[in-house]
């Protein structure tokens, strides 16, 4: 039984939507709760009286998503599930993208997708049940507009793709069909809570099926054991083998260094590892290409720079843009002949995919995410290290001339500013710090690993393996310590706790370990009240809590010597430990939806929270009642005394009982 202590006073209003990061959600995989079997995903729980209709899938970039909805798909094909389905329509948001600007029907649209269909009637739909499932939400170019007062109920009435999908979505039109979509975190947001009846998430590899995968891919057990060995080294590497892509890399560039002469450390950082992979894979096809063509081995390395730097050119313009998905107008506007791609560059075929569609059109994609925003880092350090104003103007088109007013993409920005002022070229540590602060207005994290690649670009190793790709800069140790002190600086309130973590993870691709290093101290020592932590430190601390094997008994924000915002910084370590005591912790809006984040990823471990002194606005209150109304909750007292909460918040927590 929840017990609960709190007061009403008015309070503001607001609403905001977080996504956990990779890294939190790793830790999942070791919590109790029970999964939801694919085939079951529209199966309400005894617990839950209202039916299941839409339901959001989300997880990270190659985790696993379109497989799951392959997998149901073929099920119900076989006729072994969900047979009380009548007609399943699977629609991925890449052939959406095809078709933005014309008008649909939702006849004309499953007539033209899914000719099989043609003799399907608007009787027939009005009787059966169907089940539509919309793939790859982040690959979508279509604008959801869910405000729209558009109403469409009429399967053969025309309306803009956005609007009919949207209507789907809202049950307007065939409100008895059931929707699934599928997305990854930083796109999923797309769609109003109001709109979702269950949100799943795709957790990809555990512990087993990682170690599994490296010894299924060699016959060799010794190598094998040593693959896994140094990938439990590095704490950052086994979190991402979680995505099966990520361990397809990592075996790449482990068994290659491993099974070769070649010598130094294994990579230890992700830009170690991606910087190796391009390195892996532009060896092996030189080889591969040097047989049955006659080509110079330099021949060979500046066909593929000029491939890898317009690929880089094509992933950071629409990194930028939010775009995974290209079409052939986007490769061409980058310089990228395919063609010539496919022919005298077989790194591209590795990092770089093309697929046919719907119309037989033809998109384009990265393998995973990771590697275009590898590239894009890559792209960008090069056009740093070159100082060629013509390349820069060629590129980056127009003058810039408002800095304040226009919103022009990042580089522009940043380089135009010198360029059209006569003043001397900017120094690493600032290019560093300027890309720091974009990254942390992004709302959803999308420049959160660039960055991170971008900082570990710096280092002269990473620079020397990539060789002529990214150029040599200046790397005085007076201006790489600049760079390291402007991120232990860093002190923002309004960004979210989970992204902070991130300026820790840039010190770490930077190979400074001075941070990790002082928190394990502390964390050794006896009286731990004594130590001022400052921000950079609680950040580090929660990545370390929040990612250690052992679940907290107790996290009491006061007890740590450090500011406000440093307690902040520690709130998503509440996602390893029994009891949470958070009290007089000044929690934003933002801090509220960076604990609603903590509380759902441990479902099985915390039992006591408490809130108190805390000005909780009526959005931090709904993330919070999202956590309680779940059936794994396992919180038995809630303190919210003296938290000024409103007549609407109230009313969300009584309704709870």
């Amino acid at each position: 039984m929840l017990s609960c202590v709190v007061d009403t006073k008015t309070d503001a209003q607001g609403n905001q939507l977080h996504v956990r990061q990779l890294e939190t959600a790793s830790k999942m995989e070791t919590l109790n709760d029970a999964p939801i079997k694919c085939h079951e995903i529209f199966k309400a729980l005894p617990d839950q009286q209202r039916r299941i209709r839409v339901v959001l899938t989300n997880g990270v970039a190659g985790v696993g998503k379109t497989f799951s909805v392959q997998k149901f798909t073929l099920d119900w094909a076989e006729g072994s599930e969900n047979q009380d389905i009548s007609l399943l329509v699977l629609l991925s948001f890449r052939e959406l993208n095809l078709i933005k600007d014309e008008q649909y029907s939702l006849l004309m649209l499953l007539h033209d997708f899914h000719p099989t269909l043609k003799k399907v009637t608007a009787e027939k739909l009005a009787v059966c049940k169907v089940l539509f499932i919309f793939d790859g939400l982040d690959e979508s170019r279509l604008s959801l507009d869910f405000s729209n007062r558009d109403v469409v109920s009429d399967v053969s009435q025309k309306s803009s793709v956005n609007v009919l999908l949207t209507n789907i979505i809202q049950g307007n039109l065939l409100p008895s069909a059931l929707v699934w979509i599928t997305s990854r975190p930083a796109a999923a947001n797309q769609i109003p809570p109001a709109c979702v009846d269950r949100v799943t998430e795709v957790r990809g590899f555990t512990d087993a099926q990682k170690e599994e995968y490296f010894r299924r891919r060699s016959s060799d057990e010794e190598l094998s054991r040593r693959i896994i060995s140094h990938i439990k080294t590095s704490r950052s590497l086994h979190i991402m083998c979680q995505i099966p892509v990520f361990c397809w890399i990592s075996a790449t560039v482990l068994e290659h260094m491993l099974t070769t002469e070649q010598r130094g450390e294994l990579p230890k950082t992700l830009t170690d590892l991606y910087s190796h992979f391009l390195l892996v894979q532009t060896k092996r096809k030189k080889h591969k290409y040097n047989e049955g063509h006659e080509m110079s081995p330099q021949e060979l390395m500046k066909a593929d720079r000029e491939v890898l730097l317009k690929l880089g050119r094509l992933a950071f313009e629409h990194l930028e843009k939010g775009n995974i998905m290209f079409y052939q107008k986007d490769l061409e506007q980058c310089g990228l002949d395919v063609t010539e791609a496919s022919v005298y560059s077989g790194v591209c075929t590795e990092i770089f995919k093309r697929e046919s569609v719907i119309f037989q059109k033809t998109v384009y994609c990265f393998v995973h995410l990771s590697i275009q925003e590898f590239l894009a880092a890559v792209y960008m350090f090069h056009c740093y290290t070159e100082r060629e104003t013509r390349e820069l103007r060629t590129f980056l088109g127009q003058d810039y001339k408002h800095w304040d007013s226009n919103p022009e993409p990042f580089i522009q920005k940043f380089f135009m500013y010198f360029v059209n002022n006569n003043m001397s070229y900017p120094s690493l540590d600032v290019l560093l710090k300027d890309a720091m602060e974009k990254s942390l207005q992004s709302k959803n994290g999308h420049l959160d690993l660039f960055v991170r690649f971008l900082h570990g670009l710096s280092l002269e190793s990473n620079q020397r393996l990539l060789g002529g790709l990214v150029g040599q800069t200046e790397n005085r140790p007076d201006i790489i310590q600049r760079a390291i002190n402007n991120l232990k600086k860093i002190n923002r309130d309004d960004i979210s706790p989970d992204r902070s973590i991130n300026i820790f993870l840039c010190l770490m691709e930077m190979n400074d370990r001075s941070v990790h290093q002082e928190i394990q101290e502390f964390l050794k020592s006896g009286n731990r009240s004594e130590k001022r932590l400052s921000e950079i430190h609680c950040s580090a601390l929660a990545y370390i809590l929040q990612m250690s094997e052992e679940v907290l008994d107790e996290l009491d924000l006061k007890k740590y010597n450090t500011s406000k915002e440093g307690r902040r910084r520690l709130i998503p370590a509440v996602g390893n430990c029994r009891k949470a005591v958070l009290m007089s912790c000044s929690l934003s809006e933002i801090s509220c939806a960076s604990l609603a984040s903590a509380l759902k990823s441990n479902h099985s471990h915390l039992r006591h929270l408490d809130l108190s002194e805390n000005k909780l606005q009526d959005s931090g209150v709904k993330l919070l009642c999202g956590f309680l109304e779940s059936p794994h909750c396992r919180l038995e007292t809630l303190g919210l005394s003296s938290c000024s909460l409103s007549e609407i918040s109230c009313a969300s927590l009584a309704y709870l009982d």
